[in-house]
């Protein structure tokens, strides 16, 4: 990278939390030529309106061009199979920011910037934030020297682009530890009042999705579109493989609507007020009459002794499925 510019290029990792939002500020104060980058992860605990309109829209108030990358194929395979292992149930949060961080130094050489910062605080997190894994993840990641953590600078090496001057170190930080009071302090004192709470995070340290995606894995459904089903509602595996995801509410019945492809099934009550039922892979005879009285069961019907359910052309008349046979099915409790 040509470290010698008249202003100095950066590309920023921007979620749009707290610590991304003060990293920002500290370096456009310095009058570094930032650059955000955003990932868009299916396993990102966003909030209705989405993670990825939470860095934009951060992005548009600090005046700084973003770039969203949607994570795909090669990051479930990282997360399949992650070098350093999982934290939290299934949360490979070591490989997660090498795969980033290695991502944000080619945007970095493509784009001619200097260095690679980030909002990341010293001994925030436990598996990612201590000082072996910092140094592990800016050495596999590619970044030795040029990336820089501006709020907690003063604990770290000088990185290069403060050693020639492009930063200056005297204007970062020293913050560590769990606690939010000292970005709660610095936000208050740069004006920064509009930022989301702290209470979000990774899906994969949840242990129902968690255990969701384990049982995924172990049947080979590890598509962006597998993952994006995994979020909504009760999931059940048939004895011939087949996924069945029974919606819990309108929300997601309309999720699970988009999802739908030709070679799956959607099933819903007709005399009864009940769930979309999807079959995901199958129109087997057997797996259609079990998806039915799933469905069934969940409906409005489930105390009568059959109830019409709707699929594809056809309809049928079945019992709804007892919780004794349900549950046998059930993935994740």
């Amino acid at each position: 990278m040509n470290a010698l510019m008249e202003r100095t290029k950066a590309v920023g990792m921007l979620s749009g939390g707290l610590d991304s939002i003060l990293a920002f500020r500290l370096m456009l104060d310095q009058g570094i030529d930032v650059y955000a980058l955003n990932y868009k992860s299916p396993f990102c605990t966003c909030t209705s309106k989405g993670c990825q309109h939470q860095a934009t829209k951060v992005a548009h108030e600090l005046n700084v061009p973003i770039k969203v990358v949607p994570t795909g194929q090669d990051y479930i395979e990282m997360v399949k199979h992650p070098h350093h292992g999982y934290g939290r149930n299934m949360n490979p949060c070591l490989d997660c920011r090498v795969f980033t961080f290695s991502r944000a130094r080619e945007y970095a050489r493509d784009i001619g910037a200097a260095f690679v910062f980030s909002g990341e605080v010293l001994g925030e997190r436990p598996m990612s934030q201590h000082m072996p894994a910092l140094k592990l993840i800016e050495k596999e990641s590619g970044l030795e020297g040029i990336l820089l953590r501006p709020l907690s600078a003063h604990l770290l090496e000088p990185t290069v682009p403060e050693l020639q001057g492009l930063v200056d170190r005297t204007r970062l930080l020293a913050i560590r530890g769990r606690s939010r009071k000292p970005q709660i302090a610095l936000a208050a004192e740069l004006g920064v009042n509009d930022y989301p709470c702290p209470a979000g995070g990774c899906l994969l340290t949840d242990r129902l999705f968690a255990t969701r995606l384990r049982e995924a894995f172990e049947h080979n459904d590890d598509t962006p579109r597998h993952m994006r089903m995994l979020r909504i509602g009760r999931h059940f595996r048939l004895p011939s493989r087949a996924r069945v995801i029974v919606g819990r509410d309108e929300l997601e019945n309309a999720a699970l609507r988009n999802l739908v492809r030709p070679e799956d099934t959607s099933l819903e009550p007709v005399d009864v007020v009940g769930p979309l039922t999807v079959l995901f892979n199958s129109t087997a005879a057997d797996d259609v009459r079990t998806s039915a009285r799933l469905c069934a069961r969940f409906s409005d019907g489930r105390e009568q002794p059959e109830v019409t359910v709707e699929y594809g052309t056809g309809m049928l008349r079945v019992a709804p499925l007892s919780e004794a046979d349900t549950s046998p099915l059930r993935i994740g409790g």
